[in-house]
């Protein structure tokens, strides 16, 4: 049913060359997708620096993608649940033999012999080390060191030039343009890295107020409860098949939950949990660790886990720690986890925005990067993002392809939207150069929530004053639901006709000056559930928070739920839900929000969906 196309793998060695000049041939590859706030430029890198370059190859069937997606996850397709296996989905975008012929020929012609090049075994990338003057004699460029006010420091090039022959051979070139917007937390003088680095601006958001629980329907307007939650959102179903089930939990180190946290919940609200705990996947030397303990090292976590295994009860769930405390992790990473060929074959992990294992640093995690080493879970839910801003076009498709193969898999794969409404991380918007900026008024999207093979899931709330029966609105306490338009991704075709006809019937008031209203890229969310008001246990105490944090790991339950029943069933998983979420024949199980809106970067009023 699925065709297959020849692999055959080609593996190269190390040895040294001197570059020759290639500059007059050049076109321009890649340039930085946002200049780096409160970074300052300070030298030259030094040319002898060694650099572990990547060259990600064009991959094969590229142009194929979404409608080999579609065969498999829209409702009214024939192959519809009919989902490949790993090495058809390696056979069907492996580079072709001339991408690869190209690539390395160029860089043999550029004076780098054959034996310094290495071919990732299913052929998607081919690796070097160079020194920085090679490197920048090679891509036309200079690489800088910029600086940060913590005293951290990083290093990248504005932008990079390849002969005009090879341009469509190549995807991207690691390390190059891409930059890490966030100061790690060894500059910081905290433990931990990367995503899971705690801070205000991301995560859920704790409220002061001090609370009583007395579980009840009757206060769900102001205390969110797994009882809420069934009752919101109507559910009665026990799993069944949970050995046949299986439900992730993304987290980044130095997040994690705290066993006496989950006991506490548990014992209050779903007390034959009490003492269970989530299966832990460590990935790149991960580590749940207790050591630091506060709302900004655990509630992520703990909201998770809580809610994710209350409402699933008894399916276990497996949580996929990431990174270790020094490096901490990036998206890749996780990915490469549960798709051994995205080491391999999409591998080459960037530097400035993933863990590089094994990791040099002091005390870091020494083994190999974790490649392939659990099969992706049905569902995955994760509650942590970045800026669209922050990433160029080539990263972000080459990530958000990834997504399509999960969902080609069979895996459907939920990221929380964001607290900022239309703006970016932090309230910070874009300028007339589409730049994060203090003054912005631009919109600025999220990614990777903003690619359109994976699920993006926004937060309602229940109105004051409201009850479980009565019709949600738009998150507006303590947090707006992140939601707008993509700046880099195209519409799909599963929400072309939904999004024409809200620009039309419903047209925000703004215009192209703040958002990209041509009604041809992706708009996001997909769907939305409650984010507000959550009662957790947290480093010992009751809590509320607030956030899109909530809404991903429930959404997510709800089709591990979904999951049971057609596994019990004898059928497979659902994969990639939007087609089916956007269709006729679903439009019953959702509600349109009517009231509220996701505020940001001067006011806006994008309306979501919500589970019904």
């Amino acid at each position: 049913m699925h065709f297959k196309l020849s692999l055959c793998a080609a593996l190269f060695g190390v040895a040294f060359a001197a570059p020759s000049s290639r500059r007059s041939a050049h076109v321009l590859h890649e340039k930085r997708a946002a200049e780096p706030l409160d970074w300052q430029l300070s030298h030259r890198l030094d040319a002898n620096k060694i650099l572990p370059m990547r060259f990600g190859l064009t991959q094969s069937n590229m142009h194929r993608v979404e409608e080999l997606l579609m065969e498999v996850a829209h409702p009214e397709s024939p192959l519809f649940g009919q989902h490949y296996t790993p090495s058809e989905i390696v056979d069907l975008f492996a580079p072709s033999d001339e991408t690869i012929s190209a690539v390395t020929r160029w860089l043999v012609d550029s004076g780098f012999s054959r034996d310094r090049l290495r071919l990732s075994a299913n052929k998607g990338w081919i690796s070097m080390e160079a020194t920085t003057a090679e490197v920048e004699d090679l891509l036309n460029t200079e690489y800088h060191v910029y600086t940060h006010p913590s005293g951290d420091e990083q290093f990248g090039c504005h932008n990079y030039s390849v002969p005009a022959h090879v341009r469509e051979h190549i995807d991207l070139i690691r390390p190059t343009v891409q930059f890490n917007h966030r100061p790690s937390p060894l500059a910081l003088r905290k433990r931990g890295g990367g995503l899971g680095m705690p801070s205000a601006r991301t995560g859920p958001k704790k409220s002061d107020k001090l609370i009583t629980v007395t579980p009840s329907l009757d206060t769900c307007d102001e205390n969110i409860t797994l009882d809420c939650l069934r009752a919101l959102y109507a559910v009665n179903y026990t799993p069944v098949a949970t050995a046949k089930n299986s439900y992730g939990i993304v987290e980044f180190t130095p997040q994690a939950f705290l066993a006496g946290d989950l006991d506490l919940f548990f014992a209050n609200f779903s007390p034959s949990l009490v003492g269970v705990r989530p299966k832990n996947v460590l990935i790149d030397g991960a580590v749940v660790q207790t050591t630091d303990q506060s709302f900004n090292f655990n509630g992520e976590s703990d909201l998770d886990l809580e809610y994710s295994m209350g409402l699933t009860n008894p399916q276990p769930i497996t949580l996929l720690q990431t990174g270790d405390l020094v490096e901490g992790a990036g998206f890749d990473n996780w990915l490469d986890a549960v798709d051994g060929s995205f080491c391999t074959f999409e591998g080459g992990d960037d530097p400035t925005q993933d863990g590089i294992y094994p990791d040099t640093a002091k005390g870091g995690f020494k083994g190999p990067e974790s490649c392939g080493i659990i099969a992706p879970p049905f569902v995955v839910s994760v509650s942590y993002g970045q800026d669209e801003a922050s990433v160029t076009a080539a990263f972000a498709n080459r990530q958000c392809t990834e997504y399509a193969k999960l969902g080609m898999l069979g895996t459907t794969v939920l990221y929380s939207s964001g607290d900022d409404g239309v703006a970016g991380g932090g309230g910070v918007c874009l300028n007339s150069r589409h730049q994060p900026a203090t003054n912005g008024k631009i919109f600025s999207p999220g990614f990777p929530v903003t690619c359109p093979f994976l699920t993006a899931v926004g937060a309602t709330q229940i109105n004051p004053g409201n009850t479980v029966n009565d019709p949600e609105g738009a998150c507006e306490q303590v947090i707006f639901s992140g939601g707008g338009f993509s700046n880099i991704f195209p519409i799909p075709s599963y929400q072309t006709t939904a999004v024409n006809t809200f620009l039309t019937a419903h047209p925000p008031p703004f215009t192209a000056a703040q958002f990209n209203n041509s009604g041809k890229v992706r708009a996001f969310p997909d769907l939305s559930a409650n984010g507000a008001n959550y009662v957790i246990g947290i480093d010992g105490a009751f809590s509320l928070v607030f956030g899109t944090s909530a809404s991903s790991p429930v959404v997510g339950s709800l089709i591990t739920l979904i999951n049971d029943a057609r596994l019990a069933a004898g059928k497979g998983p659902v994969g990639f839900i939007n087609p089916s979420i956007y269709s006729a024949g679903f439009a019953s199980g959702f509600n349109d929000i009517t009231s509220g809106g996701n505020q940001g970067c001067g006011r806006c009023l994008f309306l979501v969906l919500v589970l019904v």
